[in-house]
């Protein structure tokens, strides 16, 4: 119904922000990570959005991001995985994250969820292990992380940056990266393989 919005944010709580759009106000349910980059009151905002309708409630999701808003779609159509839970991961692990928790297996991120135990951990990585590829769950991210690093040329370093700018420790990126064989690797290649290592 809704592909996205725009407007200024009037109104922060933990779940849900408040956009004018219009003099419409508008309450979007986000995840904390769209609370956290989202703008001061008074700034600018848009939100690609999905609308949910059920008998008794209608509700509108917002996320800054379309990949995070397909994560949340992948999530969703899971059985027993309804809107709040799905807000709940997408709080917890980042799209890029999720992603690789479900390519590789890995029950303990999921788990570490609140409100997701071992049965939905085990039913999300299922159901949507063949819906997710490392080619899509790496690309934008990987860009949006080139943006920030520094501009040193050396690819090492950058992909030190890179996941230390996606939540990883210093000591973690730069062990992850030391492991690997680096002649010829750029720095799109040496942050994938270090993702690998880091999900094991």
């Amino acid at each position: 119904m809704f592909y996205y919005i725009k407007g200024v944010l009037e109104y922060k709580d933990k779940d849900f922000i408040v956009i004018d759009n219009n003099g419409l106000g508008l309450k979007v349910f986000v995840s904390a990570s769209t609370i956290d980059k989202a703008p001061a009151i008074g700034g600018m905002v848009r939100l690609f959005t999905y609308f949910h309708v059920r008998e008794d409630i209608m509700a509108l999701y917002g996320f800054l991001s379309k990949e995070e808003l397909d994560m949340f779609e992948l999530l969703i159509s899971v059985s027993g995985v309804g809107p709040k839970a799905g807000l709940a991961v997408l709080s917890a692990l980042s799209p890029i994250k999720l992603g690789l928790a479900i390519m590789g297996g890995d029950t303990k991120s999921l788990t570490s969820v609140s409100g997701i135990g071992s049965k939905t951990a085990h039913r999300i990585i299922l159901e949507l292990k063949d819906k997710i590829h490392s080619d899509n769950v790496l690309a934008d991210d990987t860009e949006v992380i080139y943006n920030t690093n520094i501009n040193s040329g050396d690819h090492i370093q950058e992909a030190i940056h890179a996941l230390i700018s996606l939540g990883y420790s210093s000591n973690e990126a730069n062990t992850a990266v030391r492991k690997i064989e680096q002649d010829g690797m750029d720095t799109e290649s040496l942050i994938k393989a270090a993702l690998k290592i880091l999900m094991k």
